[in-house]
């Protein structure tokens, strides 16, 4: 699962895990909310596009990049 680009205008911009909605090695479903994430003032709900277990990469609040891995579900 990747931090999407929801700045098209500067898609290398930093943004922020705000809120797991899940726990790591929690079992999802598919479309089942994961994660709020958000760039500059704009926030996104994050559904999972796979069912399996989650594996968080980043932590509450980490900043990342768009684009970047935040979590695996296998």
């Amino acid at each position: 699962m990747i931090f999407p680009v929801m700045s098209e205008r500067n898609p290398s911009a930093e943004g922020v895990v705000s809120t797991w909605f899940v726990k790591d090695g929690e079992q999802v479903a598919v479309g089942q909310l994961i994660a709020e994430v958000q760039v500059d003032k704009v926030s996104m709900e994050v559904p999972a596009e796979v069912a399996g277990t989650v594996r968080l990469l980043v932590e509450e609040e980490a900043v990342v990049v768009q684009g970047t891995v935040i979590a695996t579900i296998g």
